[in-house]
């Protein structure tokens, strides 16, 4: 049987959409993806990086009481990982370099309601 990873949530709290619209968008260039209504009520967003169907999804859902993901956290292969890691500091986010895996350039970083995240070279 074929699998593949359609998704990845994180949580978020509730009034922070346009901050995590403004990173996931802005700054890592994902493009937002309607909710169904049913769910867009709820809060939250979604995005999407590459083409439907197969593009990898990053929903961020309103979480009453949330605290942010220090240790779990979606590892997202992208093609230059120095170039995104640039534009994660130019917008004032803190990259934290890790070379625990031998041969595998990767770094962490935190959105902006303080979900870890994992950006790696493909």
């Amino acid at each position: 049987m074929e699998m593949r990873l359609h998704h990845v949530q994180v949580s978020c709290p509730a009034g922070s959409e346009d901050d995590l619209r403004a990173w996931y968008g802005g700054v890592l260039g994902l493009v937002e993806v309607s909710k169904p209504p049913v769910l867009a009520a709820r809060g939250g967003v979604w995005f999407r990086a590459g083409e439907a169907p197969g593009g990898l999804e990053l929903h961020c859902g309103v979480e009453d009481g949330f605290r942010p993901a220090r240790k779990a956290h979606p590892g997202i292969a992208v093609a230059d990982v120095d170039a995104l890691a640039a534009a994660v500091a130019a917008a004032g986010g803190e990259i934290r370099w890790d070379d625990s895996i031998p041969g595998l350039r990767r770094f962490h970083t935190d959105d902006p309601v303080g979900n870890r995240l994992e950006f790696q070279q493909a």
